[in-house]
């Protein structure tokens, strides 16, 4: 046994960010992580099979970036080394929602933006190199291994190989099993084979398709900001991005709900790229040059699973990342929940007692409430979301609309917002006296602004 009694062998499920991060906080708890991915790794820092929106933009909130650095000391500047980029959040990225751009201003937020499989590519090397850390690849997890009356998870049972090459079925041991294995997770339906509840699943259909093509890149285009990020907004909901990708290269990533997804036809991909309220996205789409072909990606819904609400659950295991909450890509928020997870796995470990799955799946749950209600508050606002909307979520839509109206020309009301937005501070500090007197006088100079301008007008005529 363990100092921490936890025992010597944890295997994580699934090698994408989540389950690198998971395996990480792990370490520091087990003397033996094994992470088992049913992929195999690529040489290079390329999109791989099992994780397909590697093909499409992202980009590292603050929040996300200062937590991976804490894991890992020197990541950032490996990455940067590799063709990313750290950026202030606020002064190098336009960002629109409600059909205006918050004002760019200098801040403390920093981001990183490089392609996933960098990222990723990135950490998983890095964890590796730890000792005690492994790996097994073209690894399918069929089940979970349990003691005789089904109380505790022994290990996992795993198919080693792929097409051809498949092997027998193994059992591989383990003091604690992670579910890591993302939106595609089986562990509902292994809790239910064993004699468990499967966990109330909250779902909010969407039905986002994006389409992404990667271009060439100049500097100085864009007037030298490095992301243009478009949340979906009336009257035609569409949302987008254009990226940092490397010097050379623009990733470009635009979409819509229901069935309004970009085409993957370059004149009507332009076409489609000068819907949005900035023509930034267009004029590269239009103009610059292509460097591979269109890539989609669609994604049904937001889904949170309640595992924090089952009354029995079995020992030794635990879901982790998107396998509890996945929700609208667009805000970009999945990477950096893993990670705040992953503090939260590794400092529930370190507690002393053994019901260590409700301390954290609570705290888990408290982790995605902030970004389930940003991204899903927000997808409601679309008239075709269906969902509860009750006063509480429609007086925070109604009052971010002015806030952001107001943070259009208030460089320190849009860093209050994007604080919030890049998970480093709390929504209820958007409702501060001081925020909300900013929001109202933003607000009322802009209808001084658009007052004066109608009578400068009328003076005109």
């Amino acid at each position: 046994m363990t100092v921490d009694g936890y025992g010597e062998h944890a295997i994580v499920i699934g090698a994408s960010m989540g389950g690198l991060l998971a395996a990480r906080a792990l370490a520091d708890v087990f003397p033996l992580v094994t992470v088992v991915e049913r992929d195999s790794f690529p040489d290079a820092d390329v999109p791989r099979k099992g994780v397909p929106q590697g093909h499409h933009a992202h980009g590292l909130l603050s929040r996300g970036r200062r937590v991976i650095e804490d894991f890992f000391p020197g990541w950032t500047e490996g990455v940067i080394e590799a063709g990313g980029i750290s950026v202030d959040a606020v002064r190098d990225v336009a960002w629109f929602g409600h059909g205006v751009a918050l004002k760019q201003a200098p801040s403390d937020l920093e981001g990183l933006l490089a392609s996933r499989p960098v990222l990723e590519g990135h950490v998983r090397r890095r964890l590796l190199a730890l000792p005690g850390v492994r790996a097994i690849q073209n690894g399918a997890v069929l089940g979970l291994a349990t003691n005789e009356d089904r109380s505790a998870v022994t290990g996992v049972r795993v198919r080693l190989g792929n097409g051809e090459e498949k092997g027998q079925e193994h059992t591989i041991t383990a003091d604690l099993v992670v579910d890591a294995s993302g939106r595609g997770s089986l562990a509902p339906a292994w809790l239910e084979a064993l004699g468990y509840e499967r966990p109330e699943e909250e779902r909010i259909d969407v039905g986002i398709g994006y389409t992404t093509r990667l271009y060439r890149r100049h500097a100085g285009e864009l007037g030298g900001k490095v992301a243009v990020v478009v949340a979906g907004n009336e009257p035609n909901w569409r949302n987008g991005a254009i990226l940092f990708q490397s010097e050379d290269c623009w990733i470009v990533s635009i979409g819509g709900y229901f069935g309004d997804h970009a085409p993957d036809n370059a004149q009507m991909f332009a076409a489609y790229a000068g819907s949005f309220p900035t023509h930034d996205i267009h004029d590269i789409v239009a103009h610059a040059e292509p460097l591979g072909d269109f890539v989609t990606y669609r994604y049904p819904a937001n889904v949170r699973r309640r595992y924090e609400r089952l009354a029995r659950f079995p020992k030794n295991f635990l879901v982790f990342g998107d396998a509890i909450s996945n929700f609208n890509p667009i805000y970009g928020q999945g990477m950096t929940v893993a990670a705040q997870q992953a503090i939260a796995l590794r400092d529930t470990l370190r507690e002393a007692g053994t019901a260590y799955a409700r301390r954290f799946f609570e705290a888990a749950a408290g982790i995605v409430d902030v970004p389930w209600d940003i991204a899903v508050g927000n997808d409601l606002r679309h008239p075709r979301v269906i969902g509860a909307r009750p006063a509480k979520v429609r007086f925070i839509n109604w009052y971010i609309g002015k806030l952001y109206r107001a943070a259009q020309h208030d460089g320190d009301l849009a860093t209050a917002f994007l604080r919030v937005a890049n998970l480093e501070l709390p929504p209820e500090t958007l409702l501060a006296p001081a925020v909300v007197a900013r929001v109202i006088r933003g607000n009322f100079r802009r209808h001084a602004r658009g007052a004066a301008e109608v009578t400068r007008l009328g003076a005109g005529a």
